[in-house]
């Protein structure tokens, strides 16, 4: 009768031992995000206030940027895991030789728009001609804008164009400006509408301009075999899937974790960007990509032979 006691007493200790042991604490990530918090980043806000971060060993820190230029340069500095940016950059930082690579997709269309009021004067593209156009950022808004113009008979040496910085649809209001490129579907439009001064988009993807995915993750190139990315995108796959079976519920969670957005314009930004919202983040269109560098370099923005797309763009094993 003394044989089991003997084996049970360690067994006991070893499992006092193992229960004293604190739990194997979780991966931090750190996230740098393209611009302040708002509804197309509630895939990662819903991952983590849901749990499912959590649920994969993973302590996600969502960081957003002093410099909305910054992101991808802390990335390939390896001064932050991820960053959230953009395919049409991603193509220009390529070619510039900045060690980042796509692994997985936040928006699958473009949100960038060409704007006009709703009642004005311009019905059409062609109706630009001798107008002025506002922009934020030289460089891709100006490809943009050339291709949508070349489709309408017309050129960038037709328009003139005027460096509005941020202020995009109060440009418009003021008359300081006939248009804006540039312009955010889900949100600019929504603000106008709000305002009382209804706008009209001309979508790129309609006019020239290859589709392409607006917000993407992308990482250091050293790090795609790093499992915790996977287990990343996952995750995001996860609040993807909740955030449209359960919209209101997951409206819940982002306002929870950010109250200052509780209002109208978001509200209706978050509503308008849930169909854009990537079905499968960790899937990639080579095809896409390859497309959308080929008119890059149409447009002047790139030079000699495109990078290789698995360079710069990978599907996470």
């Amino acid at each position: 009768m003394k044989v089991p006691v003997i084996i049970a007493a360690p067994l006991m200790g070893l499992a006092m031992l193992l229960t004293a042991l604190p739990a194997q604490a979780a991966e931090k990530m750190t996230v740098i995000l393209d611009w302040f918090v708002n509804p197309d980043h509630a895939t990662l806000v819903v991952a983590r206030e849901k749990g499912f971060f959590a649920a994969a060993d993973l302590d996600v820190t969502l960081i957003a940027p002093a410099d909305p230029n910054d992101p991808p340069k802390l990335v390939s500095a390896r001064r932050a895991d991820l960053a959230v940016s953009y395919q049409p950059q991603l193509h220009l930082q390529a070619a510039q030789g900045l060690p980042l690579t796509r692994v997985g997709t936040l928006v699958a269309t473009p949100l960038n728009s060409l704007v006009v009021q709703k009642d004005g004067p311009i019905k059409s593209i062609a109706d630009l001609k001798g107008r002025k156009v506002g922009f934020s950022v030289g460089g891709f808004e100006d490809a943009v804008l050339g291709a949508m113009l070349e489709q309408a008979g017309l050129s960038l040496k037709d328009v003139t164009l005027i460096n509005v910085n941020f202020a995009l649809s109060p440009s418009i209001y003021s008359g300081q400006v006939d248009a804006v490129i540039g312009a955010f579907r889900n949100f600019e439009l929504n603000q106008m509408d709000i305002a009382g001064r209804p706008g009209r988009a001309f979508y790129p993807e309609e006019h020239g301009v290859p589709a392409y995915d607006e917000l993407i993750l992308v990482a250091h190139r050293d790090r795609v075999a790093d499992p915790a990315l996977r287990r990343f995108v996952d995750a995001v796959e996860q609040a993807t899937h909740y955030i449209l079976n359960h919209p209101d519920d997951a409206w819940g969670l982002f306002i929870k974790a950010y109250p200052d957005l509780d209002d109208e314009l978001n509200r209706r930004a978050w509503t308008d960007t849930l169909p854009r919202f990537a079905l499968r983040p960790g899937a990639l269109d080579t095809r896409r990509y390859d497309r959308f560098a080929a008119f890059l370099k149409k447009q002047g923005l790139l030079e000699g032979t495109p990078p290789a797309v698995d360079t710069y763009a990978v599907e996470l094993k």
